[in-house]
């Protein structure tokens, strides 16, 4: 259970990742690479030493432009190692990537919904879809596309999601993690560890609750905790 989770590295700079990645050696091996760093100064550096620890890397880029530019960019993440990509759930977006990441077994995955959006968000954005409804066009279209999974939030029901869009083996991954009694923060649709795991998210992208608890190492235990009490029930 422990290799389903996966902590966000959102911290202002590379020695605090470092930091940080070394205070849960032997705990977390899944690591989110997103806006926080993508820019930062030597972040290359970072995702070779983490790779040759043997710990896997989910770049959250979000890629999001013409084909070509997609399959291209795609290409240059399959060729760093990582194992986890984003891409916009758009299906120009989504197929170009599929055909750049060729054969690397780096897994696509497509952004559905962001979690800290809601429907009169998406409405005010020009969406004629509820958040619900979009999710679960966007997981049809991933599958139809090719993608290997979708993100969606643990309120968007990984179980339906692959039930409606006709794929049981496509992979959730459910951002928006806030342990019972936490602050949501900016996640509009969070859930706990126990219930994302019920409720059939294949895994878990945890950051404030792990990076900005005052003993990283045992936030992230609690909530493998709390994730494999569940899990041995499914």
């Amino acid at each position: 259970m422990a290799e389903r989770l996966i902590v966000a590295l959102d911290l202002p700079d590379i020695p605090a990742a470092e930091a940080m990645v070394a205070s849960l050696e032997g705990v977390v091996s899944f690591f989110k690479i997103g806006l926080w760093l993508t820019f930062a100064r030597g972040v290359d550096g970072l995702i070779e030493r983490l790779i040759a620890r043997r710990h896997r890397i989910f770049l959250d880029a979000k890629l999001h432009d013409i084909g070509e530019t997609v399959a291209a960019g795609t290409a240059r993440a399959a060729e760093r190692g990582v194992s986890f990509l984003t891409v916009h759930g758009e299906p120009e977006v989504m197929r170009a990537a599929v055909r750049g990441r060729g054969t690397a077994p780096m897994r696509i995955l497509a952004v559905t919904v962001l979690s800290s959006l809601g429907d009169a968000e998406l409405a005010a954005m020009g969406y004629r879809h509820s958040a619900r409804d979009l999710v679960a066009l966007r997981a049809r279209q991933a599958a139809d596309c090719g993608a290997d999974g979708i993100i969606a939030s643990a309120s968007d029901d990984p179980d339906a999601l692959r039930r409606a869009a006709g794929a049981p083996g496509l992979l959730v991954v459910t951002p928006g993690i806030r342990p019972a009694g936490s602050a949501t923060n900016d996640h509009r649709r969070s859930a706990t560890p126990a219930a994302a795991i019920a409720r059939g998210a294949d895994y878990l992208v945890v950051g404030r609750p792990i990076i900005a608890f005052p003993d990283p190492r045992a936030g992230a235990l609690a909530i493998i905790a709390e994730m494999e009490s569940v899990a041995s029930a499914r």
